[in-house]
C-alpha cells in the first residue's frame, strides 16, 4: 500500500503536503447554493418563505405608513402648514393700525417666500339695501384684496368668478361664504350697497378654514377701493413659504414688514397642523423601525433553523464530499452560500409581495402609492446579511464533521 503510494508520488513528482485543494469557482458555488432547489424544491420554498415573509413585512410596514403619510401630508398641505399670517397690531391709543404701503413688495424679497398677498380693511359698511341703516353691518367687513389672494389661501370660488385685472377697477365685489349667507345672496349678479355706492356681486367663495375673517368679508379690488377712502395700506399679509424655512421666515417677517416698528406686527406661528405633521413623521419612523426589526429577526431565526436541520440531514453528503477531498473551508462555503441564496431568493419574493400588498392597500384607501426605494434596497441587503448570519453556525458545524463521523451517521 505504501509502495503504491510512494510510486504515485514519484510519478507525479509532487509532495502530498504541497498539494493545495482546488478552489471552488463562483459558478460552482452558485450551483451548490441552488442545489436545494433541484433536490428538495418544497423544502427550499418553505425555507425561503420564512425570509420572504420577513422582507415582505419590512416593505409593507414601510410602504403603507409612507403612503398613509403622503395622503396625510396632502391634507396638511391643504390646511396650510406653510402659511404665515402677519397683521398690524392696534396702536397704543387704540387707533386703527396698518402696515406700510410697500410691505407686500418688501416681503416678496424674502428668498423662501413663494406667494405673498394682502387685504386691507376699508372700514366701509356693506348693506343688502339702501333701506337698511348704516348701523346694521351684520358683522361683515369690506376688504380691499390683492388679485392673488385666492391662490395664496388655496381657496376656491363656489359660484361666479374672482377679481381680475379688469373687474378690480370697477365696483364689483366677491363675497365670502358667511357674508353671502348673512346678506341672503346665493348667486352672482346681485347688487349690494357699500357706503353710498352700488356694487355688483361677481362671485361667492367656498369656505376658507384657513382665513375665517375672509369668509365674513366682502372683497373689492385694490383700485376700486380708493373710492371708499382706502389709503393703500394693507392690514393683513398672507405668506406661503418653503416649509423647511418657515421658522426662519417667521423670525425675520416683522423686521421686513416694518423695520421701524417691528413690534407693531403680529405674525402667526406655524399652524398646529405643522406640529402634528412633525410628530406624525416621528411616530411613523419609530413604528417602521420596530416592526421591520421584529420581521427580520423572525425570518432570520427561521432560516437558521432550516439550515441546522439541513446539516443534520445531510451528514452523509458532507462525509462523502470530505472523503473525496473537500476541505473544511469548502464545506463552510457551500452551506453559507446555500443560506445566502435561499435568503436572497426569499428577499426578492418578499419585496415583490410587499410591493404588491402596499400598492393594493394604498389603492383601496385612495392613497398615493409610495414605495421607499431605499427600504427595498435595504430589504434585499437585509436578506443577504440575514443569510450570512443564519448560515454561519450551520456552516461551521458542518465543516467540523470528520468524514468517518459523517459517513457513520444513521
Amino acid at each position: 500500500m505504501s509502495v503504491n503510494t510512494a510510486s504515485r508520488t514519484e510519478v507525479s513528482g509532487a509532495n502530498p503536503r504541497d498539494v493545495k485543494p482546488t478552489r471552488l469557482s463562483l459558478t460552482d458555488l452558485l450551483l451548490l447554493g441552488l442545489s436545494p432547489l433541484r433536490t428538495r424544491p418544497m423544502r427550499a420554498v418553505l425555507s425561503a418563505l420564512g425570509i420572504s415573509i420577513g422582507i415582505a413585512t419590512l416593505v409593507v410596514v414601510t410602504g403603507i405608513p409612507a403612503s398613509s403619510r403622503a395622503a396625510l401630508m396632502e391634507e396638511f398641505a391643504a390646511l396650510g402648514t406653510n402659511l404665515l399670517r402677519a397683521e398690524a397690531a392696534t396702536g397704543t391709543n387704540n387707533e386703527a393700525a396698518s402696515l406700510p404701503p410697500d410691505s407686500v413688495a418688501m416681503v416678496e424679497r424674502i428668498g423662501p417666500a413663494d406667494q405673498v398677498s394682502a387685504v386691507a380693511n376699508t372700514h366701509a359698511v356693506i348693506r343688502r339695501s339702501d333701506r337698511i341703516p348704516d348701523s346694521e353691518t351684520s358683522g361683515l367687513t369690506v376688504l380691499a384684496s390683492k388679485l392673488n389672494l385666492l391662490d395664496t389661501l388655496n381657496g376656491q370660488v363656489r359660484t361666479g368668478t374672482f377679481l381680475n385685472e379688469t373687474t378690480s377697477k370697477f365696483p364689483t365685489v366677491v363675497l365670502g361664504d358667511i357674508a353671502a349667507t348673512r346678506l341672503g345672496i346665493t348667486a352672482p349678479d346681485a347688487q349690494v350697497r357699500i357706503n353710498d355706492t352700488w356694487f355688483t356681486v361677481i362671485g361667492i367663495l367656498a369656505p376658507l378654514p384657513l382665513a375665517p375673517e375672509v369668509e365674513r368679508s366682502a372683497l373689492v379690488g385694490w383700485e376700486s377701493a380708493e373710492d371708499l377712502g382706502f389709503d393703500q395700506r394693507p392690514t393683513v399679509l398672507y405668506l406661503r413659504a418653503q416649509e423647511t424655512s418657515i421658522d426662519d421666515v417667521r423670525a425675520v417677517l416683522p423686521q421686513t414688514i416694518s423695520p421701524e416698528r417691528p413690534s407693531q406686527v403680529r405674525v402667526s406661528r406655524p399652524s398646529d397642523a405643522l406640529t402634528a405633521k412633525r410628530l406624525t413623521e416621528n411616530t411613523f419612523s419609530a413604528l417602521m423601525l420596530g416592526l421591520a426589526g421584529v420581521a427580520l429577526l423572525v425570518g432570520g431565526i427561521g432560516v437558521a433553523n432550516t439550515m441546522v436541520i439541513s446539516v443534520l440531514e445531510r451528514k452523509r453528503e458532507i462525509g462523502l464530499r470530505r472523503a473525496l477531498g473537500a476541505n473544511r473551508g469548502q464545506i463552510r462555503t457551500q452551506f453559507l452560500t446555500e443560506s445566502v441564496v435561499l435568503c436572497l431568493l426569499g428577499g426578492v419574493a418578499g419585496v415583490l409581495l410587499g410591493l404588491t400588498g402596499t400598492a393594493g392597500y394604498a389603492f383601496a384607501h385612495n392613497w398615493p402609492a409610495v414605495i421607499p426605494i431605499e427600504m427595498v434596497l435595504a430589504g434585499l441587503g437585509a436578506a443577504v446579511v440575514t443569510g450570512v448570519v443564519a448560515g454561519v453556525y450551520p456552516a461551521v458545524r458542518a465543516s467540523r464533521l470528520t468524514p468517518t463521523e459523517a459517513l457513520a451517521a444513521p
